[in-house]
């Protein structure tokens, strides 16, 4: 995992360079739409340090971009922007077993219902560190 100012996200595809978006444990022939990108809220990974008593930087969260401000539970089904980027917010990014084995943190239950959104990338280009998020008032049909 490793921190960058700015990435290309590709439609239907997910993150330049990121190695799920072409093969890893994850990956399957014809993609996973909603994997293609994941985000995690800051605010989430400061309640597991308050409520655990252990940091879970970012950078171990395995999860594409850090948000701040934003409620992301409330995204599901919901339409979002991040900068230029449209994404469509499928279904919550839940903690599982290999994250917790491999962080050595007690992720699991912890973090349930609290480690992010998998979303589809539905309109592509680069994503900047800053770039505002902006939810849509309307449920998103699925494409």
């Amino acid at each position: 995992m490793i921190s960058c100012d700015s990435v290309n996200a590709i439609a239907g595809s997910g993150l330049e360079g990121d190695r799920y978006r072409q093969s890893g444990s994850w990956s399957e022939q014809g993609g996973k739409p909603d994997q293609e990108l994941t985000l995690i809220e800051q605010e989430q990974l400061i309640w597991f340090e308050e409520t655990q008593g252990i940091a879970f930087p970012s950078s171990q969260t395995r999860r594409n971009l850090l948000t701040s401000g934003i409620s992301l539970n409330e995204l599901v089904g919901r339409r979002l922007m991040v900068g230029n980027i449209e994404l469509e917010g499928l279904r919550l990014c839940e903690p599982c077993a290999t994250l917790q084995k491999r962080t050595g943190l007690p992720v699991l239950p912890a973090m349930v219902g609290r480690s992010g959104l998998n979303c589809r990338i539905l309109q592509g280009g680069e994503i900047r560190v800053g770039d505002e998020i902006k939810a849509s008032a309307a449920r998103a049909e699925s494409q």
